[in-house]
């Protein structure tokens, strides 16, 4: 057994995280880096270093810059997640029933306060859809029915067939071309 004063440091949290999400928060909220420090009570040089990921943010100042920006302490400090999420026809945990041939497979959880419009669309190969970026904070999910599908951000674009599903960033550039004659997909566009 180890006592307190020889147990090693807990790990830190990336500075790269925290410096990504201040810079996104404070983007979204409009604020200038003097106008985000002032609200949060903290100078606009601690503020840059922290931006710039070369501060050392304590649980006070970044509590103080979530509340200033009006975000959970949360959106500052977890990790960030995949830009794409891509689960393969087959892939992912399923819960089977006990009274019919039945299997799901939870692909995306609805995040509190979202908003999920529903589509199905139909693409033929030889245009590309391309998309501008939707309202901040949109996310886009694809399940493909039938064919192939290019599809994601651009530069990121994923290769889908029938069953594969994809998540992503709407606020974004983004596009999707069919590969394959009658290519069905269902797009659940998630707005919060």
């Amino acid at each position: 057994m180890t006592d307190d004063a020889t147990a090693p440091p807990p790990a830190r949290l990336p500075l790269d995280w925290i410096a990504a999400a201040l810079r996104r928060e404070r983007a979204r909220a409009g604020f200038s880096l003097s106008e985000l420090a002032k609200r949060a009570g903290i100078a606009k040089s601690t503020l840059s270093q922290l931006e710039a990921a070369s501060g050392n943010p304590s649980v006070e100042t970044l509590w103080a810059l979530g509340v200033a920006l009006g975000v959970p302490f949360s959106a500052l400090v977890e990790p960030p997640a995949p830009a794409v999420q891509v689960i393969r026809a087959g892939e992912g945990p399923a819960v089977h029933s006990e009274q019919a041939s039945y299997a799901a497979t939870l692909l995306s959880a609805s995040p509190p306060g979202a908003r999920r419009d529903i589509y199905r669309v139909r693409l033929e190969p030889g245009s590309v859809r391309a998309s501008e970026p939707h309202i901040p904070g949109s996310m886009e999910h694809v399940v493909v029915s039938a064919g192939r599908v290019l599809a994601g951000p651009r530069g990121e674009e994923v290769e889908l067939g029938p069953g594969d599903y994809m998540a992503y960033r709407g606020d974004v550039p983004h596009a999707y071309e069919a590969l394959a004659p009658g290519t069905v997909l269902v797009l659940i566009m998630q707005h919060v």
